[in-house]
C-alpha cells in the first residue's frame, strides 16, 4: 500500500471515527427508520472513500450531510419508480405478471434509465419519455414542447445516446 493509500485509509478513518455517530443519529431523524439511516450511513462513507475527496473536506457534517441527501433522494426515487412498476404488475394480474427474477431485472433496468435521463435537460427527457411512453411522433412531440420536428429529432437522438451509451454529446 502507498503513503498516499495509506494516509487516505487514515483520513476516513478518523472522518468515520469522529461523525458517523453523529450522521446515523442525524439520518434516523430525518428517516424514521434506523435501520436505512445505518445503510445510508454507511454508504455516504462508502461514497467518500470512493470519491477519494476526505483530504478536501472542509466542513466534515455538512459535507457528509450533502452526500446523505443525495442518497436519501436516489432511495426515494428508486422506491418511487418500484412502486409504481410494481402498480402496473397488479393492474395485469398475477398470471400475467413476469417471474420474481424478471421483476427484478426490470426495476433495476428501470433505475438505471431513470438515472440516465435524470442527467439531461428537461425537454430533452420530456421529449424521450412523450416518444417512448406514449408513442408521439416527432410533429406531435415538437407541438407539445413548443419546438421544430428537427429539434426532436436532436433531443432523442441526445437521449438515446444517454440511455444507450452513458454519454450525452
Amino acid at each position: 500500500m502507498s503513503a498516499a493509500e495509506s494516509a487516505m485509509q487514515q483520513e476516513v478513518r478518523a472522518l468515520y471515527c469522529d461523525h458517523h455517530g453523529w450522521l446515523q443519529t442525524w439520518l434516523r431523524r430525518k428517516l424514521g427508520d434506523s435501520f436505512a439511516a445505518a445503510d445510508l450511513a454507511q454508504d455516504t462513507f462508502v461514497s467518500v472513500m470512493t470519491t477519494g475527496a476526505s483530504a478536501d473536506i472542509r466542513e466534515p457534517r455538512p459535507f457528509l450531510a450533502t452526500i446523505a441527501r443525495r442518497l436519501m433522494a436516489h432511495r426515494h426515487r428508486r422506491q418511487v419508480l418500484e412502486e409504481s412498476y410494481l402498480e402496473a404488475l397488479a393492474v395485469i394480474g398475477p398470471d400475467m405478471a413476469p417471474s420474481p427474477e424478471v421483476q427484478l431485472l426490470a426495476i433495476e433496468a428501470l433505475h438505471q434509465l431513470d438515472l440516465a435521463l435524470d442527467s439531461l435537460p428537461p425537454a430533452v427527457k420530456e421529449a424521450f419519455l412523450l416518444a417512448h411512453l406514449e408513442g408521439l411522433s416527432y410533429a406531435e412531440i415538437a407541438g407539445r414542447l413548443g419546438v421544430s420536428a428537427s429539434s426532436v429529432k436532436q433531443y432523442l437522438s441526445r437521449a438515446n445516446r444517454q440511455c444507450f451509451f452513458g454519454t450525452a454529446a
